[in-house]
């Protein structure tokens, strides 16, 4: 990753200053490339940075061919990498969008000859429109298991899919299915509105109903509450968000010892229940974020929402910490924390944060924390 203060460091940030700069700087397209090549985003999963190098590419008016160069080099059908055609499959169908028809050529292409040719498809599907996707039927009848097609076929309308299944009945079928779970989904959605809240268990002596088999956790006492949560079994996730609504603070005891622990569903819902928590769990939170045992995320969580101005120091200093190792993913606690206190002295630090973070997830915070201090 190039430094924050080069035109080349921003653009791989998507950063609109770069946008602004590469229109003045001859070059600057060589840049774009890279970007899109090398793929800067630090979570591909939930950031999505392709219309934006394709405004880029529109703007500084370059071509689609260096893109499809790197779809098409030799190492696509060796190269382990999941992600390596990611970015730019999504700056073709982007381009697409922007009318630049060219682009689509080489997506198409690579649905029918690349490594990665599900992901084209998607994006050609997702693109509605059949023109672009002539014969590609007969690709994914012959490829696509039915598996496959599930994932595939949406259930909304869409031009490309209604194309296909004229003509290929595996994918008409899968179509069907797929429209099918989609009303059958909606069927109980609609159900479970006008049936109200589930019944309550009967009192003792009175009739039971096929629901009442489990105990009702409202009935139990804290300390079976406690001992279910510890069995991990079917009822734990219960109990613990029981435990969780009557904001025990035996909870706090329980998180120490399961967070600590490889991360799992029981953990997850432990940190769930303590998002309903306020204040009263401050010392033990200040404790937590400090000792580092395993359970400092979810204090800085706490921390964020109920701190004082006392916690501004530690705030700052995860802050810090997670700037200079480049670990984002554990930036949006303090970065909430300390524009919710509305911490001035945090601001040169915020905007540290803003101008080398990679994290596109983590901006808006940054922004709205920068905008209350």
């Amino acid at each position: 990753m190039e430094s924050a203060r080069t035109l080349h460091g921003q653009l791989q940030r998507g950063l609109g200053r770069a946008a602004r700069r590469a229109a003045d700087r001859p070059g600057s397209g060589e840049y774009v490339y890279d970007c899109i090549r090398r793929d800067p985003r630090w979570d591909p999963q939930c950031e999505s940075r392709g219309l934006y190098y394709a405004r880029l590419l529109v703007d500084l008016e370059l071509p689609a061919g260096p893109v499809a160069e790197h779809l098409f080099h030799p190492s696509d059908h060796v190269d382990e990498d999941p992600w390596r055609v990611q970015l730019a499959l999504q700056v073709l169908s982007d381009l697409v969008r922007l009318s630049r028809r060219e682009a689509a050529a080489p997506l198409r292409r690579y649905a029918e000859e690349g490594a990665h040719w599900f992901d084209a498809l998607v994006e050609l599907i997702e693109l509605g429109d059949p023109a672009l996707t002539l014969g590609l039927d007969e690709v994914v009848a012959a490829r696509c298991d039915d598996g496959d097609l599930e994932q595939l076929v949406p259930a909304e309308q869409n031009p490309v899919i209604d194309a296909w299944a004229a003509r290929q009945p595996r994918i008409a079928d899968a179509l069907g299915r797929s429209r099918e779970r989609a009303r059958n989904r909606a069927l109980l959605r609609a159900r479970a509105r006008a049936a109200g809240p589930p019944l309550r268990p009967a009192p003792a002596g009175g009739a039971r109903g096929p629901a009442d088999d489990a105990p009702d956790p409202a009935a139990r006492t804290e300390a079976e509450l406690l001992e279910a949560a510890r069995r991990r079994g079917p009822g734990t996730i219960a109990a613990i968000f029981e435990l969780g609504r009557r904001r025990t603070l035996a909870l706090l005891d329980l998180a120490e010892e399961m967070l600590p622990e490889r991360p799992g569903r029981f953990g997850a819902a432990v940190c769930r229940a303590l998002s309903q928590y306020g204040p009263e769990t401050l010392p033990r939170a200040r404790a937590w974020a400090a000792a580092k045992g395993g359970c400092e995320d979810v204090g800085l969580r706490i921390l964020a929402r109920h701190g004082t101005r006392q916690d501004i120091p530690l705030l700052m200093d995860e802050l810090r910490e997670t700037v200079e190792k480049r670990e984002w993913g554990g930036a949006a606690s303090p970065v909430e924390g300390l524009g919710r206190l509305r911490a001035g002295e945090a601001v040169p630090l915020l905007k540290d944060a803003w101008t080398e973070s990679t994290y596109a997830y983590l901006r808006p915070r940054l922004l709205a924390a920068l905008a209350r201090t």
